[in-house]
């Protein structure tokens, strides 16, 4: 299977794209589409949908994985990201591909086994379980590839109580 895993932004969208079989993940791809500041928002909105349907097209992912929002203070930056995300979720919608939602906390506990490990943790643990030869950068694309092995580890009929619906 091919998880297409994605950390919402509008500035920095990371993405993380790993293979699966059994309990054994390797990477294929990660990175981040990035937008330049400064330019009006739908256009960057519309490079965020155009590199999400680039990877959908050029990965072919069998679902996608995303991490939840969470904001506790600026709302404005909050509303911004929403809307990133929705582009995403668009374009992974566009291309009939099943979708899931999973928690910071949730995504920490699937790849460390502790819900409140900290970054550092998380990127440890991701270079080790896809063989990775350093920690991924940036940390958009860790949190990509966290929420792509979440999903991994989470396959199955239990994942379908995450689908987004």
């Amino acid at each position: 299977m091919i998880i297409l895993g994605i950390d919402p932004g509008y500035a920095i969208l990371g993405y993380g794209v790993i293979s699966t079989q059994g309990v054994r993940s390797k990477a294929i791809d990660y990175g981040v589409i990035e937008t330049v500041a400064h330019t009006p928002f739908p256009e960057r909105l519309e490079r965020l949908y155009i590199g999400t349907n680039e990877l959908i097209k050029l990965y072919k992912p069998d679902h996608v994985a995303f991490e939840e929002l969470f904001f506790a203070r600026n709302t404005t930056t909050a509303l911004q990201v929403a809307a990133a995300r929705g582009i995403a979720l668009l374009a992974a919608q566009q291309a009939g591909l099943p979708l899931y939602e999973y928690t910071p906390m949730q995504i920490k506990s699937a790849v460390s086994g502790n819900g409140h490990a900290d970054k550092k943790q998380v990127q440890q643990m991701i270079k080790l379980l896809l063989s990775l030869s350093s920690v991924p950068k940036p940390d958009d694309a860790a949190d990509a590839l966290a929420a792509a092995l979440c999903h991994a580890n989470t396959a199955g009929p239990a994942a379908e109580t995450f689908r987004i619906k």
